[in-house]
């Protein structure tokens, strides 16, 4: 048996730590000594403490650690313990990596406190034969999709990708999306389909940044159709005049993306 001192030294856990993990349920010693209180551990608490150990130190909170001690038989359940988790930080990096990327949009040095003064235009649009690929998702996941397009297309490619948006309004997740790019030819593939968009009179707006700041261009856009009494329905189309590199990503203050939102015949 291990007086509590020792214990936290054989497990590298503070005696605060032990104390809160038997307050918490976790870690409650193998003996309490009724008189004075002092807690003594087992060779099975040694080994619970180690669990613990490891389950802290790759970002299991308390709820968690209790869910694994409850439901833990062996190393296969602790491996699809791990695995879950895995996959929680994993969305929850992707989260931070995207508010990193509007922290920097908006520390832009060059640009400092100035918006981007927007040219709006009206014009017809070709009719374009792309092949393209929808999917329900999110905004961020537009790169992925059109790399998977890209696969399929691979020579036949005749012009700039570009993305079609079928909601009216922001979607954080579970949007509708369908990305395209020009083709000379059909392409096939599971998931993937070539048509011919109509040609369209369009308002169109050219973003010039990071698309982290792209709803300004929606706003100037969305403001100049109210000023102007122009009606306009979806899909809105972005166009990708400029893009990140498919290794190197580039300087993202330059990427130039079109915004086009279809005029109502």
């Amino acid at each position: 048996m291990y007086r509590i001192g020792e214990f936290s030294k054989i497990t590298n856990l503070t005696v605060k730590t032990l104390r809160y993990y038997d307050e918490e349920g976790i870690l409650r010693p193998a003996v309490r000594d009724e008189d004075t209180g002092y807690r003594f551990y087992d060779a099975r608490d040694y080994e619970k403490a180690q669990l613990i150990h490891l389950l802290k130190t790759l970002e299991f909170s308390i709820a968690e650690i209790k869910d694994v001690l409850n439901q833990h038989e062996d190393d296969l359940d602790l491996s699809y313990f791990i695995k879950e988790k895995k996959e929680m930080l994993e969305e929850k990096i992707s989260h931070l990596i995207s508010v990193q990327k509007k922290m920097e949009a908006y520390l832009l040095p060059e640009k400092g406190d100035q918006k981007m003064n927007y040219e709006v235009k009206i014009k017809e649009t070709q009719p374009i034969k792309a092949a393209s690929l929808r999917y329900r998702g999110k905004y961020e996941e537009t790169g992925h999709y059109l790399g998977q397009l890209f696969k399929k297309v691979k020579f036949k490619a005749n012009g700039k990708p570009f993305s079609l948006y079928y909601d009216a309004d922001f979607k954080d997740f579970g949007a509708d999306i369908e990305v395209c790019i020009p083709v000379k030819s059909e392409v096939s593939g599971k998931d993937v389909k070539t048509r011919t968009l109509p040609e369209r009179k369009v308002l169109s707006a050219t973003h010039i940044g990071p698309y982290e700041t792209i709803s300004n261009a929606y706003k100037a856009l969305t403001d100049y159709a109210k000023e102007n009494e122009i009606e306009y329905e979806v899909p809105f189309r972005e166009i990708y005049h400029k893009t990140p590199g498919v290794i190197l990503k580039g300087n993202p203050n330059k990427y130039e993306t079109e915004i086009q939102f279809l005029i109502k015949h």
